[in-house]
């Protein structure tokens, strides 16, 4: 899929609608056997093997899956933190303690979530990350993610920034959302690498 990199919400939001439709194609069975092999492909990742605290999220609809990611995590020993969303659109964070510890949460008219049950850890818990995975809906050559549009992560990299954390930063995506250019802003920050059910991608900073 190629884009022509343009700046703009507008252009930002075209780009999304068309990401979207594709995903929105995909069959409860296509997003499953995507998720068990985008966790194969995941846990080959050194900074995963090494990272005792894992920022991570809990697929929803048509997102790659990431259950499988998660359990394999866990059973590892590493901690994995779970985002809460906040009325602000930031994030506050939870422990994942197996299926069992997550709640199905709707926010307002928004899709709904599944959200850590148990303490609240706070919004900056994700500073304690060895390694964060980002959703998104498109990468690029450079590294550059195209989000969802709510800001949540943008918020995330921001507090990252701030406290002088250095995580390293993973987009979980399907094969064809490796594109050749997204559009990006001034705030904009890239990742260190993409995992897609086929394989690691890593860019110049990672």
């Amino acid at each position: 899929m190629e884009h022509d990199g343009r700046t703009g919400e507008p252009d930002k939001r075209a780009f999304r609608r068309e990401l979207l439709g594709v995903r929105n194609r995909l069959t409860a069975d296509d997003v499953r056997v995507a998720g068990r092999a985008l966790a194969e492909r995941a846990l080959e990742l050194p900074e995963l093997a090494r990272g005792r605290t894992v920022a991570a999220y809990v697929s929803v609809g048509s997102e790659p899956g990431t259950p499988a990611l998660m359990d394999a995590l866990r059973a590892r020993g590493v901690r994995v933190l779970l985002p809460a969303l906040l009325p602000d659109n930031d994030l506050d964070w939870g422990e994942y303690a197996g299926p069992d510890s997550l709640a199905r949460v709707r926010h307002g008219g928004k899709m709904a979530l599944f959200e850590p049950s148990g303490p609240r850890l706070g919004p900056d818990a994700v500073t304690d990350a060895d390694v964060v995975l980002l959703p998104g809906l498109a990468v690029d050559a450079r590294g550059m993610r195209l989000g969802r549009g709510g800001g949540s992560y943008d918020r995330v990299l921001a507090r990252l920034e701030r406290a002088g954390a250095r995580p390293r930063l993973v987009v979980l995506l399907y094969d064809t959302e490796v594109v050749a250019r997204v559009p990006a802003e001034a705030h904009d920050r890239p990742v260190h690498a993409v995992v897609t059910p086929s394989g690691v991608r890593r860019f110049p900073q990672g």
